[in-house]
């Protein structure tokens, strides 16, 4: 197949359904609720021990935005070194001015602490003022790839600036589509001529506590008692669109 799909995973399980169903990649994150953050060392290790999926670890401290402080930037490098010891793949992360460019010095740095793992630029890049300022920037500090939703909230909102993407790297970088991806949008996202395809293909599980009427979180927003799990059915409805769409 000449179009890989990544799938962002958030534990150990979920790694382990996204290799039984097919998929090239994963980036293993926490969180899925603040758009992921850093695993803790035990799922990336057991990741490694448990499936031979290539493995990205996505490197972010906390939710919110992509403006940290030095103390939060001293995370981030000391979570990349522990990523690489335990055998990562990839390092998925990247670092933003608060006038929300591309912080270019502190990416740069990111990237080289990487080295040799490829280093994949996050959505961070959806927020940028100045979207193809921030392609250039992205490709002259290194970073191989940039997930990104075409600044939109969905992927299917934004292929048209995908595909205007795609034509603007000419080929320097990877433009890899992520954002409410699924077999129902795939075949649209391939007019992008994007070769590589992000997504969490996530179900939700009730779980043990599902009639508790006690709260640990103060947000109404989150369902605490549900467990998302990437779906092995899901993510093979989508390779198989793939498949078909080869170009």
């Amino acid at each position: 197949m000449s179009q890989k799909l990544e799938i962002c995973t958030n534990s150990v399980q979920s790694t382990i359904n996204a290799e039984v169903a097919g998929a090239h990649r994963v980036e293993l994150c926490d969180n899925l609720w603040e758009g992921g953050t850093t695993p803790s060392a035990a799922s990336i290790k057991l990741a490694k021990e448990k499936t031979s999926i290539e493995l990205f670890v996505l490197i972010r401290p906390r939710g919110g935005d992509f403006v940290y402080s030095d103390l939060e930037f001293e995370t981030i490098k000391e979570d990349i070194n522990i990523a690489k010891e335990l055998g990562a793949d990839g390092i998925v992360s990247g670092v933003l001015l608060s006038n929300g460019n591309i912080d270019k010095k502190r990416t740069s740095e990111l990237v080289k602490l990487s080295s040799p793992l490829p280093f994949t630029f996050h959505r961070a890049f959806d927020v940028t003022p100045e979207p193809m300022k921030a392609l250039e920037d992205i490709i002259e500090c290194g970073a191989i790839r940039i997930l990104t939703s075409g600044q939109k909230n969905t992927a299917i909102e934004g292929v048209d600036f995908l595909e205007q993407l795609q034509i603007k790297a000419k080929g320097r970088i990877t433009i890899m589509p992520g954002g409410g991806i699924n077999d129902s949008n795939i075949n649209q996202l391939l007019s992008t001529k994007c070769r590589e395809f992000h997504m969490s293909g996530k179900s939700p599980i009730e779980g043990y506590g599902k009639n508790s009427k006690l709260k640990m979180n103060g947000s109404k927003d989150i369902p605490e008692n549900v467990i998302y799990t990437s779906d092995v059915d899901k993510i093979k409805k989508v390779i198989a669109k793939l498949d078909m769409g080869q170009l």
